[in-house]
């Protein structure tokens, strides 16, 4: 009971917050429905930022890839850090200057409305088939696992997932299409705070059960009993070999942090550029905290269990389960109840926004007011929140290891629209033609390679390794190592087809250049004068990224 109680409070104090901070915000505008009427600061736009990444398929995912493979796996959370300082010197004060609401339409004015149309087009793909779908898929499966909500209900697994998917959905849906961007903003910032000290208490707790009370004795017994676990260093055939850090990896960081919509909206809402840059800047510092809370939880559960789950995904809320004391129960239910809502709503409110702008106004309807244009968005949006609540239910049917296979999928839009936008903003005289060209060979390409010729390798591998006299284990690694030595990983296939388009981009350049130079007009939307102390403070946070490797390896 007392669990229950403190999960509806805590919900509770979010949304009456939220109301609160938004009531008076002019929600007819295009900037105060899609960017909060640019009044952001830098702390709600640090803990947006942050909340809106770190989800239940993030918090359980990566502390899963913990448990198989160690340490190595903070390379997602630490070099993201890296992302989000290059974001704040370089992208955000180009976006800022442009007035910039949408990342398509800096694409619009750079090239023309038709590279907009199509990566508006890519953006809402990946967020109607991918994301929100998983989002509100994972994020259930997880509070069902955690909570043993069927036994709560009194329901089957799949009724179960039905109401939470609806719940999570609905509740979602109000803050994203109703608030618009500053409510989701501001309910993340809080939520933020809840997760920060909800996932702490895991591992601290964890710590303190595998060593009789003392967390530092638990983390000394951790390290010392499996340090294995604890190289940084991944080997070429591992799940993040080290040479992916300065390929793909980095490149993959970059368009999440500085393109992603979803993302890089809570920056493009701030009041002004020194606030963004503070808030991308404090972001990033947290960030490298980040492993404590999405990776070191699989450690301990790793050592705890002894290996024992059959599945790593498992290990988190078997560790929720094993070490959390009853009474936080439903506190944690409510940070996590927030993690899942957060990630959800934030794309769906970047869906809102891409359709309303870059679709509606520029398709349908161009002399549209922008209270017909606010108004067109948020109908699209709740089409969008059933559909996604509908097909959610249905990925339990999906096979085995299909996240892994969605963030594969991901990069055949990733690497496309990151490559045009930085050439976009490096070059002057790069045309239109390139960047579609571009956009469309990376798709073409990325497909190509990995859906045809990887899995044609290794098939060809695997059936060229003789497995006669090996024990079944011996063979399965056998297999296993055969497939994964027969092609690049898909990280170093994201630089190498990156390299291929900027490439591509520059020579179509060169030989049929713009008749005139892009020039970037200031808007006076905000300030842009930027923050005095965003490169030296910038500069420490990637040194601190390079100290923790260094001291891990």
């Amino acid at each position: 009971m007392v669990g229950i109680i403190s999960f509806i409070a805590f919900t509770a104090i979010v949304a009456i917050f939220a109301y609160m901070s938004t009531r008076g915000m002019d929600e007819n505008s295009s900037d105060g429905y899609f960017l909060g009427g640019r009044s952001l600061g830098a702390i709600t736009i640090a803990g947006s930022l942050l909340l809106t990444n770190l989800s239940t398929e993030q918090i359980v995912g990566l502390n899963g890839a913990a448990y198989n493979h160690g340490i190595l796996v903070m390379a997602w959370e630490t070099f993201a850090a890296v992302a989000m300082i290059i974001t704040a010197v370089w992208l955000l004060p180009r976006y800022l200057k442009g007035g910039i609401a949408t990342v398509p339409t800096f694409l619009a004015r750079r090239f023309d409305t038709m590279t907009k149309t199509m990566v508006s087009a890519l953006f809402l793909s990946g967020y109607v088939v991918v994301l929100l779908p998983i989002v509100l898929y994972s994020g259930a499966l997880a509070f069902i696992t955690m909570f043993d909500l069927e036994v709560i209900l009194g329901l089957d697994k799949t009724a179960c997932l039905w109401v939470c998917v609806w719940v999570i959905g609905l509740i979602g849906s109000i803050y994203a299409i109703f608030g618009g961007l500053k409510a989701v903003a501001v309910s993340d910032l809080i939520n933020a705070v809840g997760l920060m000290i909800g996932g702490l208490m895991i591992p601290i707790f964890g710590l303190m059960a595998i060593g009789d009370g003392s967390v530092s004795a638990g983390m000394s017994t951790l390290t010392s009993a499996q340090p294995e676990m604890f190289n940084a260093i991944g080997s070429p055939t591992s799940e993040i070999p080290f040479s992916t850090i300065f390929t793909g990896m980095m490149l993959v960081q970059l368009f999440y942090w500085g393109t992603n919509q979803a993302i890089i909206q809570r920056a493009l809402g701030a009041s002004s550029l020194q606030e963004g840059q503070k808030g991308l800047v404090l972001a990033s510092f947290i960030k490298i905290l980040g492993p404590l809370i999405v990776v070191l939880p699989g450690l301990i559960a790793f050592h705890m269990f002894q290996g024992g789950l059959e599945n790593g995904d498992e290990a988190y809320p078997a560790l929720v389960k094993e070490v959390l004391p009853a009474p936080l129960l439903g506190f944690f239910a409510a940070v996590i109840f927030g993690a899942i809502m957060s990630s959800f709503n934030s794309a769906l409110n970047s869906s809102v926004t891409l359709f309303g702008l870059d679709i509606y106004k520029q398709h349908f309807n161009k002399d549209a007011s922008e209270r017909q244009v606010v108004k067109a968005g948020k109908t699209f949006g709740i089409g969008l929140a059933i559909l996604a609540m509908f097909i959610a239910p249905f990925i339990a049917n999906a096979p085995d290891g299909l996240f892994g296979y969605l963030q594969e999928v991901n990069g055949c839009y990733s690497i496309p629209i990151l490559t045009i936008i930085v050439v976009g903003f490096a070059t002057k005289y790069v045309p239109a033609i390139a960047a579609k060209i571009a956009l469309w060979s990376g798709v073409v390409l990325y497909s190509i390679s990995q859906f045809i010729l990887k899995p044609m390798l290794q098939s060809k591998a695997a059936d060229s390794i003789d497995t006669s006299g090996m024990t079944e284990l011996a063979a399965t690694e056998a297999v296993a190592l055969a497939e994964k030595t027969a092609y690049p990983h898909f990280l170093h296939v994201m630089a190498i087809l990156f390299v291929l388009n900027v490439i591509i981009m520059l020579i179509i350049g060169k030989l049929h250049p713009r008749e005139e130079a892009y020039v970037q007009n200031y808007t006076k939307d905000v300030d842009i004068t930027p923050w005095r102390l965003v490169k030296p403070i910038g500069g420490l946070i990637c040194a601190i990224v390079v100290g923790v490797y260094i001291y891990f390896s």
